[in-house]
């Protein structure tokens, strides 16, 4: 009976965004109205709506208008008009809502009008990306949109001063990432001064991969600290204590699903012989866990830590003799983050690298506490409905699924699955010869920068192969059943080589100066990109190749 009445009056999301359609629709009858105007007419209509609000009116009641107006300008600066799905998309934003619309369907060009429409009130309105790359792209493309309609555009990235960052926040609309927004936040809690805050109250955020910032990072802090006294050379003594320990596995205990080492009692043991030994134990003390040496305790679980489940070129890179971390989220450095409680001193001693000072927290929140602070919140993203339960008990936003304009026509196919890590690399190898020879463009996602260079080392050195003929080996003649369990082995197979190295692009965190280039050139024809979690979220890959780009570097 259920099931009939759903399929007879739709689903709750089906009449909500059908409701929102509706509306899309009084938006298609002002576009005449609109287009007829010139580029200095449309400019006006900005400073025609914030009359009307400063008289009282609504956003809700000159939603209309705005959003036909942000199509007419995005179709005149940008060539691109918003389809009524993506209405729908922006409607749900202004609403304080999620809206979840597949990959492709124009997430970026929805946030526009919803963007164009709470900017006009003067609040400061922020837009949050995953990553600089994204945040600096978006405030460049659709900043030409809102520059058209007389609103200001800032931008949010690492190594502004302050006053460029109080200028960036005084913008009608401010681009960055929520670790940028963050840690802004924090230092504002630190002047002494308020003319020294760079920060707004916080009015409206629009969040893009809502899932990934509201719900998969929730629970990490940002932490501003500050330096402690230098104890280099306790984290020398005890690092190489600890690189001989783990020698012997019994001495610990790994979990690394968990992230979790501990010393088993042989390791307990076998570390405090040392210590005692070494003269390491505070005076008037007999054991490792006397209360005076509690300090050591830590500092030697920091040091099995940094040498068991921290990895180079996963977790992190040395750059220019320093330890730069690697965002597990979106697979970029993190300059100037440093781990706290003596962890990232532990890893610098590991890879004999100079040794800073170890830090203090002075003052720390969590992105979900951070982003609890505005008044209003929305967001967008491919895959929210399953965090549905969650965004709405912890952020009270309510997730709907916007259709796509036209019917999808990517085919998913099932995951494979082989018995050793050589076969499949041979197998994902074989995959890109084919679809390189077909000239189709092709993105390999990898899990670290270490397996992004080793599978770019196979491709330089791999000879794609084809079967040109098969005959069955005399001792087999007659014998098919035979032969057929056999497999190959059972005939005189010739083969012809197709390609020699396949030439191919790498992105990581090693090469993010060159990423808006890679990215640009990775929907050429037969394009080959290996790329890390960096080309993952919100990452736009055109067909053909993004021309623009492409000009851009040629005039460099």
């Amino acid at each position: 009976m259920l099931g009939f009445a759903k399929k007879l009056f739709g689903s709750s999301n089906d009449r909500k965004v059908k409701a929102f359609q509706d509306h899309a629709q009084r938006i298609n009858a002002l576009e005449p109205k609109f287009a007829a105007l010139s580029d200095d007419e449309l400019r006006m209509m900005t400073d025609a709506f914030r009359d009307r609000l400063s008289n009282g009116e609504s956003l809700d009641k000159i939603l209309p208008e705005a959003f036909a107006v942000v199509r007419e300008a995005s179709k005149r600066v940008l060539g691109q008009r918003q389809y009524d799905v993506q209405l729908a998309g922006g409607m749900i934003l202004h609403e304080g809502g999620i809206a979840e619309m597949r990959t492709g369907e124009g997430k970026t060009l929805v946030a526009v009008a919803p963007v164009y429409l709470n900017a006009l009130e003067g609040k400061g309105l922020h837009v949050i990306t995953v990553n600089a790359y994204l945040a600096r792209r978006d405030a460049e493309t659709m900043g030409r949109v809102y520059r058209f309609l007389g609103l200001e555009v800032g931008v949010i990235v690492n190594g502004l001063s302050q006053g460029q960052r109080q200028a960036a926040y005084a913008a009608d609309v401010t681009y960055g990432t929520n670790n940028e927004f963050g840690f802004d936040y924090l230092r504002d809690n630190l002047v002494y001064d308020r003319r020294e805050m760079v920060q707004r109250p916080h009015n409206f955020a629009i969040v893009d991969e809502v899932d990934s910032i509201l719900i998969d990072e929730a629970r990490t802090p940002l932490i501003i600290s500050g330096p402690t006294e230098d104890r280099s050379d306790l984290y020398k003594v005890l690092d190489a204590l600890i690189k001989d320990l783990i020698k012997d596995k019994d001495t610990y205990e790994l979990d690394e699903k968990q992230k979790q080492v501990l010393l088993t009692e042989l390791g307990s043991e076998r570390l405090e012989e040392a210590l005692e030994k070494g003269g390491h134990f505070a005076p008037d003390t007999t054991g490792l866990y006397d209360a005076a040496n509690i300090s050591l305790v830590h500092h030697s679980n920091q040091a099995l830590r940094a040498n068991t489940l921290y990895q180079r070129d996963k977790d992190y890179i040395i750059k220019g003799g320093e330890i730069i971390l690697i965002d597990e989220f979106t697979g970029r450095m993190m300059t100037g983050r440093r781990l706290s409680e003596g962890l990232h001193q532990a890893i610098e001693a590991k890879e004999d690298v100079k040794i800073q000072p170890e830090n203090q927290t002075l003052a720390s929140v969590t992105i979900q506490n951070y982003f609890r602070l505005y008044q209003k919140l929305s967001g967008m993203t491919g895959t929210a409905a399953t965090e549905a339960q969650e965004f709405g008990d912890i952020y009270k936003m309510e997730v709907l699924e916007v259709p796509t304009n036209r019917p999808i026509q990517r085919k998913d196919y099932d995951d494979e699955v082989y018995r050793t890590h050589a076969e499949k690399s041979q197998a994902i190898a074989r995959q890109i010869a084919e679809c390189h020879l077909a000239g189709q463009p092709i993105l390999v996602g990898t899990v670290s920068i270490e397996r992004s260079e080793q599978l770019s080392e196979l491709l330089r050195t791999y000879e794609y192969k084809v079967e040109v003929s098969r005959k069955l080996k005399p001792q087999y003649e007659g014998k098919a059943k035979e032969a057929e369990k056999i497999g190959d082995a059972a005939y005189d197979i010739t083969y012809e080589t197709k390609l020699r190295g396949i030439p191919h692009s790498v992105l990581n965190a090693r090469q993010h100066e060159q990423e808006a280039y890679i990215v640009a050139d990775a929907g050429l024809p037969g394009a080959v990109t290996i790329a890390t979690n960096m080309a993952g979220r919100g990452t736009d890959i055109q067909l053909g190749g993004n021309l623009e780009m492409k000009m851009q570097k040629w005039l460099l």
